[in-house]
């Protein structure tokens, strides 16, 4: 017969070990990148991309929309917006709310570590794209509105809670029009978010501005003599 002491000892170290193998798997963890990862993946910029950003929102959701007979499955689209795979990028691993824009707190070390990157003396000099990306659920319209909204969100933090100027950070979702992984329509990875370099910031002018020039005072006419 088990002493009540022992009895006692036993059920605590049951306890123990659920709380251990709990702690050991946590569903929200997450382990943020290394701010260096992060620049030498962005810091290979060669040449700009023109990019119209508005333009390619709008050709996204054009073709979410399509109802055609003889659309191809996700696997087999074509990428919408191939002049982007040949960018700078940083696939990121944020974590949402299910079906909303929402961050979750487990992902602000991730964005803290993008913005320690992109504020970085060699990444300065630089403008940058955030691209949303949705798994192949759902509504391929709804995918494309979501992506966006999330693709907003991770600029809104990075531009209001830690600073990063806003005229250097443009966004797009791109929903489930350029999958990720084509090959896996439905694995987690083609809900990362991108970061791209983009383009380089003209360089302003050293030369000080000339002083603007006086107008001659006009002649006082000669008096008659």
């Amino acid at each position: 017969m088990m002493r009540p002491a022992v009895r006692s000892l036993w059920h605590i170290g049951l306890l123990a070990a659920a709380l251990v193998v709990s702690a050991g798997s946590p569903a929200d963890a997450q382990t943020a990148p290394a701010r260096d990862d992060i620049i030498a993946r962005l810091d290979r910029f060669e040449t700009p991309a023109d990019i119209d950003v508005p333009a390619l929102r709008q050709q996204v959701l054009e073709r979410s929309k399509s109802r055609s007979k003889n659309e191809p499955p996700p696997q087999k689209r074509s990428p919408i917006a191939p002049e982007l795979t040949k960018l700078p990028t940083f696939n990121a691993d944020i974590q949402f709310d299910v079906d909303t824009p929402i961050v979750l707190p487990a992902s602000y070390e991730t964005l803290g570590r993008i913005a320690d990157a992109l504020t970085h003396s060699s990444l300065l000099p630089y403008t940058f794209l955030v691209v949303g990306h949705i798994e192949s659920m759902g509504r391929r319209e709804n995918n494309v509105l979501l992506s966006q909204r999330r693709a907003d969100a991770i600029r809104d933090i990075l531009v209001n809670t830690f600073k990063v100027a806003p005229k250097r950070l443009q966004s797009v979702g791109l929903g489930e029009e350029q999958l990720l992984d084509p090959a896996r329509p439905n694995a987690p990875v083609n809900n990362q978010v991108q970061i791209m370099t983009v383009a380089k910031i003209p360089e302003q002018s050293e030369q000080p501005a000339k002083p603007a020039t006086r107008p001659a005072p006009a002649k006082k006419p000669a008096k008659k003599k």
